[in-house]
C-alpha cells in the first residue's frame, strides 16, 4: 500500500490551485479524469499511489516553468518543494544526495587539485573533483545527484 501524504496550509492551497489549472487545461478525457481524481483528493487533503504520482508531476512542471513562483511568490515556491520532498521522486532525490554527500566526504581536508563541470545532455551534467590524490565524478540531472566514480 503506498504511504499517504497529507497536505495542509500553504502547501494544500498550492496544490490544489496548481492541480486545477492543470485539469483545466487539459484535453484528452482520460487525463482529465486522473486530473479530477487529484483535485478531489487534494481538496481532502490527502494524496496517495497514482494521485501522488501525478501530483509529482504537475508540481514538478509549475516549479520547472516558474508558474509556481510567478502567481504564489517565493512562500509558494518553498510550499510546493516541501510537498516535492515528501513524495517517492523527491525523496529518492533527497536519498541521492545524501549518498553522494557521504561518498564526497572522503575529499574533506584536502587540497582541491581540480574542479570541472561537463554538460553531458539537456538538464545533465557531470562535476569531476580531484582532492589529495582522490579523483570523484558526481552526475546531477532530473533524477538527482549519483556519485559515478571515486578512486584513488
Amino acid at each position: 500500500m503506498a504511504e499517504l501524504l497529507t497536505l495542509s496550509g500553504e502547501a494544500r492551497e498550492v496544490a490544489l490551485a496548481e492541480a486545477q489549472t492543470v485539469h483545466a487545461l487539459a484535453q484528452e478525457d482520460k487525463m482529465r479524469e486522473r486530473l479530477a481524481e487529484l483535485v478531489a483528493s487534494v481538496e481532502e487533503g490527502e494524496v496517495d499511489g497514482d494521485v501522488a504520482e501525478l501530483l509529482e508531476s504537475v508540481l514538478e512542471l509549475g516549479l520547472q516553468t516558474g508558474r509556481i513562483r510567478a502567481y504564489y511568490g517565493p512562500g509558494g515556491e518553498q510550499a510546493a518543494l516541501s510537498t516535492l520532498r515528501r513524495l517517492p521522486r523527491g525523496r529518492a532525490r533527497s536519498a541521492s544526495t545524501n549518498e553522494v554527500s557521504a561518498a564526497l566526504k572522503a575529499l574533506n581536508g584536502a587540497q582541491i587539485d581540480a574542479v570541472k563541470i561537463a554538460a553531458v545532455a539537456p538538464g545533465a551534467f557531470t562535476l569531476s573533483i580531484e582532492a589529495g590524490g582522490v579523483e570523484a565524478s558526481v552526475r546531477l540531472d532530473a533524477n538527482g545527484a549519483r556519485l559515478t566514480s571515486l578512486a584513488t
